[in-house]
């Protein structure tokens, strides 16, 4: 079934798309790194599957789509991680912990779910958390041209739509804070964002449009 998967997914995606892609040279040679994404559009998650030919990920989904038949047999083959997002989900958690152990890549949107203003919303900890706790190495990606709005348009109009992936360089957050965590780590989670931010289109940056650690990014003042 994955190598059905393998081949349907491009086949699907560059029918009605245009997808370009830079950044490959930013990726890690091996997994057990977290590629984080903003989240545009629906078909943001099946673009991990298209750009990247070593299929050693997994994705966090929200575990109410566990309850649809047709996700959990995607689920099983593509390697997803059903969760609760508004609960410590211990259990996930492990297996997050176990699968990036074993040299999985884990592809997560911060934000949570997907943007139905088209703009970027504030990114939660839990990757920070993650990354921060046990020192993993964080690729930051932008991803533009997904929004539902857009690509729906342009199907109806028989168009395809221009979707641009790129990856930013490799960076990892300081320490596991030991005081003030919350406070600290949603600084941690904000900073990713704002590595995301750097690399969209200005419409699309939304809450981190004004950001100061955005500005010390685009400014040079600190490396992307």
């Amino acid at each position: 079934m994955r190598s059905f998967l393998r081949w349907l997914i491009p086949f699907v995606l560059n029918s009605f798309t245009k997808i370009k892609i830079s950044g490959y040279e930013n990726l890690p040679e091996k997994g057990g790194f977290v590629i984080a994404v903003n989240h545009l559009g629906f078909l943001d998650a099946p673009m991990a599957y298209y750009a990247l030919d070593n299929w050693n990920l997994f994705i966090p989904v929200a575990e109410k789509w566990e309850e649809n038949p047709l996700w959990r047999f995607l689920g099983k083959h593509l390697n997803f991680i059903f969760i609760d997002r508004f609960n410590p989900d211990l259990k996930a958690m492990r297996e997050i912990w176990n699968r990036m152990a074993d040299g999985q890549t884990l592809v997560i949107a911060p934000e949570g779910t997907r943007a139905r203003d088209e703009k970027m919303a504030q990114g939660r900890p839990g990757v920070a958390y993650l990354a921060s706790k046990k020192g993993w190495q964080i690729v930051p990606v932008a991803i533009a041209g997904t929004e539902d709005r857009i690509v729906l348009s342009n199907l109806k109009r028989f168009r395809r739509t221009e979707i641009h992936l790129t990856a930013g360089k490799p960076f990892t957050l300081p320490p596991f804070p030991r005081e003030n965590r919350d406070e600290i780590l949603q600084e941690y989670a904000d900073e990713v964002m704002c590595r995301i931010a750097a690399m969209l289109p200005e419409k699309n940056r939304g809450y981190y449009a004004e950001h100061p650690k955005l500005k010390e990014l685009l400014s040079g003042t600190i490396n992307p």
